[in-house]
């Protein structure tokens, strides 16, 4: 017997963002959908997503920098393989992959071309740069049918900035992409033990106070603020440590010189790098601190509430969503290291009084809210309505 299911394109530009945002999502789609999974190789990564996920790959070389002449390239092939496989639903993920993605699909005429918005890298950006991200960024949107942002906040800024008509903008449920595993997300699954071996691996003492970030080690993530807030901290309470889990991007979006200084200086600062299993890290920390510039609907925000971990977080679109403050975190100013350091010290000297709901509440909101599962039926339910209204 044939294969009568209808195709269904899902793209980012690098491998590890198919493998990262849409891990399980693939699986589940493949249900109902003849899924395709694209991106650029990453030096055969996607095919760990077609082993893991059970769909089929198909490397498509992007880049996540400006490089128009290999953009241009990206679209063409791209073009081809829609033409050959002509699928019912296009749907990207990521910057690059939505301007190449959804003009080759527009190109192609795929019937269903969806754009989903997870941040917004121009509102960091100045000048001629701006100007030419804000350009490619219309364009996006134009050439989909259907444009999703993952909060309500990104909706917010794509209508005040006219990059879209408002007509085509929707948020599916009460946000997020992938939603989070709470599953596997669970502090059960992290022993005693666990927490203690890895604290004796790190350095960190019983006494000490831990504050943890899980993210890219780079600007547009708060970082020089944390870490400047930290030292300070850290001068006048030695029983701090600060833990800094994933890999610096010095060419995409550097630290400052002098963060790098201190980082290397300062004992009190453990950095790990990139870890593929970060729930212990989570488990160890008193609470999360995320003080990034910008955000779709942070991953590790939903996975530091589901292990029941209180977070301090700046006010922008995604983390003032998911963290309520005053019960499940503290939301703070963004780019203030001050703040920083005062909802850190403050958290110290009486966390139950400045973070309400227990652990088991903290957790519960997410299971909530955020579950993966509900986020992939939210996604399944809209693909549904629009096979329907695209027939009628």
């Amino acid at each position: 017997m044939g294969n009568n299911k209808s195709k269904l394109f899902r793209i980012t530009t690098i491998a590890g963002s198919l493998n990262g945002l849409l891990k399980g999502q693939l699986r589940y789609m493949n249900t109902a959908f003849d899924v395709y999974g694209v991106s650029a190789s990453g030096n055969g990564k996607i095919n760990k997503v077609a082993e893991r996920e059970g769909v089929k790959v198909i490397p498509v070389e992007m880049t996540r920098q400006i490089t128009p002449l290999k953009d241009i390239k990206s679209v063409y092939q791209l073009y081809r393989i829609l033409r050959k496989h002509k699928p019912l639903i296009v749907h990207t993920h990521t910057p690059k992959a939505g301007i190449v993605g959804m003009f080759a699909s527009w190109l192609a005429r795929v019937p269903l071309r969806l754009h989903d918005v997870a941040g917004l890298p121009l509102l960091e950006a100045q000048g001629s740069k701006r100007k030419l991200l804000d350009i490619v960024e219309k364009m996006t949107y134009a050439f989909a049918s259907h444009v999703y942002p993952n909060s309500h906040g990104l909706k917010a800024i794509i209508t005040q900035n006219n990059y879209c008509n408002p007509n085509k903008l929707k948020v599916l449920g009460d946000g997020s992409s992938n939603g989070t595993d709470t599953q596997y997300f669970n502090p059960s699954l992290i022993t005693d033990t666990a927490i203690l071996d890895l604290k004796a691996k790190l350095g960190i003492k019983e006494t000490d106070h831990v504050f943890v970030f899980i993210g890219r080690l780079v600007t547009d993530k708060g970082v020089n603020e944390l870490v400047a807030a930290f030292c300070e901290l850290h001068n006048s309470v030695e029983n701090t440590k600060l833990v800094l889990v994933g890999p610096h991007e010095p060419d995409l979006d550097p630290l400052l010189p002098e963060t790098e200084k201190l980082i290397a200086a300062n004992t009190a600062i453990i950095t790990p790098g990139t870890i593929m299993d970060v729930r212990p890290y989570y488990a160890i920390a008193d609470a999360f601190v995320f003080p990034s510039y910008r955000e779709g609907f942070p991953n590790v925000v939903m996975e530091a509430n589901a292990m029941g971990i209180p977070a301090i977080v700046s006010d922008i679109n995604g983390n003032n969503e998911i963290i309520e403050h005053g019960k499940s975190g503290i939301i703070i100013p963004v780019k203030d290291s001050t703040a920083i350091l005062d909802e850190m010290t403050t958290f110290m000297k009486n966390p139950k009084a400045y973070v309400t709901l227990p652990p088991s509440e903290i957790r519960n909101s997410i299971i909530e809210k955020y579950d993966c599962k509900k986020i992939w039926k939210y996604i399944s339910k809209e693909y549904a309505l629009l096979t329907k209204e695209l027939q009628s």
